[in-house]
């Protein structure tokens, strides 16, 4: 009977998280351009210490070169998925703070909270993770005390404070603000196709300390070519559409299965068809960028 009680419990509990949003777990994630030089992320983690000063502060990363947005949304998404269910991630990557672009939190599908703009910082979790909903924060009630005259850092001043409240389990979710539709901001780019033999996708980051090219080209994607290792691959890149650049790349499991300095492909850490020069710079030598910008298209060389 007790074990039958039990379980109803943690049903009825696991419930109520589902349902209503009450899963967060203390943790707070915090991610943005700021850099380290000066006291703007330290501002932040004191205002969230502020809210509670048990709670679990931790960095993503606040080296996001300044305002790309586009590399905030790709940290997300390479991130997020690593960290327990009811995380709360602060990410503030904002050239548009003080405008009219919306301060939201989006709750995934995954159960994961994220307090950020509205500028396109969400568009890669919200498609990977789903969105569960939507909401926007409303200042009146989740601002930092006598903070209103201050336009410019709303990192510290809404979503810090939002992010630590909500972590804290100071306010539930569905006390951020009101629902929004569930759509966010959303950047275009090329999404990882195969169309006819030939393989489509963005170059959604560059391996910035090896300049390793990396794509969203998953492994199932590139398993539909019945690729062996030593097949060839033969690669082109572009900007905005524009080519500038192609090589052929032999299909690798290692680094070194090529000479020094001689180009291959391989799956990188989270699965997807990258490019590199063994011990070179194959972004550095060949002029190649990353960003929603930037796609490649990949086919089998027959030569």
């Amino acid at each position: 009977m007790k074990k039958v009680l039990h379980h109803f419990i943690s049903c009825l509990v696991l419930l109520l998280v589902t349902s209503y949003g009450f899963a967060q777990n203390r943790i707070v994630v915090f991610q943005s351009d700021f850099g380290l030089k000066d006291g703007a992320v330290s501002a932040m983690k004191g205002v969230a210490s502020g809210v509670s000063p048990d709670l679990k502060l931790y960095d993503l990363t606040h080296e996001i070169p300044a305002y790309n947005i586009w590399e905030a949304a790709y940290r997300l998404e390479q991130t997020v998925p690593y960290w327990p269910a009811g995380t709360v991630f602060v990410s503030v990557v904002d050239p548009g703070v003080g405008t009219s672009r919306k301060s939201v939190v989006l709750k995934t599908k995954s159960g994961h909270f994220i307090v950020t703009p509205d500028n396109g910082t969400l568009t890669l979790v919200a498609k990977s993770l789903g969105i569960a909903e939507v909401r926007e924060i409303d200042e009146a009630v989740n601002r930092r005390k006598d903070s209103q005259k201050s336009y410019t850092f709303h990192g510290r001043d809404v979503y810090a404070y939002t992010g630590a409240r909500l972590a804290a389990g100071t306010i539930g979710f569905e006390q951020v603000g009101q629902v929004l539709p569930s759509q966010v901001v959303d950047i275009p780019y090329q999404a990882a196709v195969l169309e006819g033999g030939r393989l489509k996708g963005n170059i959604s980051i560059l391996d910035v300390q090896y300049g390793n090219v990396w794509t969203n080209i998953t492994a199932d994607l590139v398993n539909q070519l019945a690729l062996k290792y030593g097949d060839v691959l033969h690669v082109n890149f572009f900007h905005n559409g524009k080519k500038v650049y192609e090589t052929n790349a032999p299909y690798s499991q290692t680094f070194g299965a090529v000479k020094v300095g001689q180009p291959l492909s391989y799956l990188n850490s989270l699965m997807q068809l990258s490019f590199a020069l063994n011990q070179g710079n194959f972004a550095a030598t060949h002029h190649i960028g990353s960003g929603s910008e930037w796609s490649v298209e990949v086919t089998v060389s027959h030569k």
